[in-house]
């Protein structure tokens, strides 16, 4: 695995998800990377915060934003362990960020099942990176749900 892939970024983002999974969050985490560095990272935090739009996305769509000075994200890629919802995607698009690469899909859940016409014209995604290591962690978490 090269320094600065996708692969390599993506085990961040699952490092995150792993800290969600402590706090009894479902288990997605994010980072967000500019310059081969990440600049936010963040987890699931809707029970912790009591709030539904606390995803992991959200969360790190504003540390990036803090970190940065702006709000536009337009060099910066986001790695995230799950397909973004439609609500993380429609905020991406306002972010411009110019690359959403994520593990596992969302066959409930994910923007994709909805409209893709909500990403931002100029990001490229990417789905499927170490998938079956992000699909591990849910599942895991969710069997011990039911």
């Amino acid at each position: 695995m090269d320094l600065f892939s996708d692969e390599y970024f993506m085990k961040e983002a699952l490092k995150e998800a792993q800290k969600a999974l402590d706090k009894d969050e479902v288990p997605i985490g994010a980072v967000i990377v500019s310059n081969n560095q990440v600049i936010a990272r963040a987890h699931n935090l809707t029970e912790t915060l009591n709030d539904v739009t606390a995803h992991a996305e959200m969360q790190a769509f504003t540390a990036a934003a803090n970190y940065l000075g702006g709000k536009y994200l337009t060099d910066c890629t986001l790695y995230v362990t799950l397909e973004p919802c439609v609500m993380c995607i429609g905020a991406s698009a306002w972010t411009q960020i110019s690359k959403i690469v994520y593990g596992a899909s969302d066959t409930k859940r994910g923007y994709s099942m909805y409209s893709s016409g909500v990403i931002h014209p100029k990001t490229k995604i990417v789905p499927g990176i170490l998938h079956a290591e992000c699909s591990a962690l849910l599942k895991t978490f969710f069997k011990t749900k039911r």
